[in-house]
């Protein structure tokens, strides 16, 4: 998993928790968007981490000792 992509769930966990905590303390549901843009980002870091576990080659039998 590379820096970035490890940021991007870091990034992800503190929005989705920011507004969970926010629209509780608050009770203003405007804070639900935050917990949109932390699933959208969720969606990007899968999707990221699919493509960068595509890049890499799976060894074969024959690359194996």
């Amino acid at each position: 998993m590379s820096g970035a992509l490890k940021a991007a769930w870091a990034l992800t966990a503190f929005v989705i928790v920011a507004g969970v905590v926010l629209w509780l303390v608050t009770g203003e549901i405007i804070f639900a968007v935050f917990i949109f843009l932390g699933v959208l980002t969720a969606a990007g870091a899968v999707v990221a981490g699919r493509a960068e576990s595509a890049d890499r080659p799976t060894p074969s039998k024959e690359d194996t000792p």
